[in-house]
Order: structure tokens, then C-alpha cells, then sequence
């Protein structure tokens, strides 16, 4: 009986890992087709800017395991609390260097 739970268990990660890789390649192809056909400026940007959250997710997701489920809930706090000191962290740093440079000006 736990053989084939195992098996089982065994043939959905795998199926999990197998459609999680067609999709972070299919979202990066989507960003090489936009570059390759020369779209305008802030189209392509857009583009690729939302590709790219969709492979964090997809990466999320499908490799690190982490979803909405009670049990891996405090791992996706930690993953976006720390996105979020980093996005401040550069934002501010940026900002700064902005600031200075208009200043120098």
C-alpha cells in the first residue's frame, strides 16, 4: 500500500518539476521573442517586467514548493518580507544617488 502512495507521490512532483520547467522556459522565451522583435521601448519593458514576476511565481511555485497552504504560509511571509527590505533597501539607495546627482548638477 505506502509503495504506491510513494509512487504516486513520486510521479506528481515529477509531473510538478516538469511543468513548472515548461513554463519558466516558455516565460523566458517570451522575454527573447519581445527583445528579438524589436518592440517599442516601453511596451517591451512592461512585457518583460511581467514575465519576469510570472517566473518568480512559477519558480515559487513549482521548485521551492511554496503556496497559500497553511504550512509553508510563514516561509512565503519571510520570502516577500525580505523582498520588500531589499526593494527599500535599493529604492533608497537610488533615490539618494538621484538626488545627488541633481545636486552635483
Amino acid at each position: 500500500m505506502s509503495v504506491d502512495v510513494d509512487e504516486h507521490e513520486k510521479r506528481r512532483e515529477l509531473r510538478s518539476y516538469i511543468v513548472g520547467f515548461a513554463m519558466a522556459v516558455g516565460l523566458t522565451a517570451i522575454a527573447f521573442l519581445v527583445v528579438v522583435a524589436g518592440m517599442a521601448s516601453p511596451t517591451a519593458y512592461a512585457v518583460i517586467g511581467v514575465a519576469a514576476l510570472a517566473q518568480v511565481v512559477v519558480h515559487f511555485r513549482f521548485f521551492l514548493h511554496i503556496s497559500w497552504q497553511r504550512s509553508t504560509r510563514d516561509d512565503l511571509q519571510l520570502i516577500l518580507f525580505t523582498t520588500l527590505i531589499i526593494t527599500l533597501m535599493a529604492g533608497g539607495t537610488i533615490w539618494i544617488l538621484a538626488n545627488l546627482h541633481h545636486r552635483m548638477m
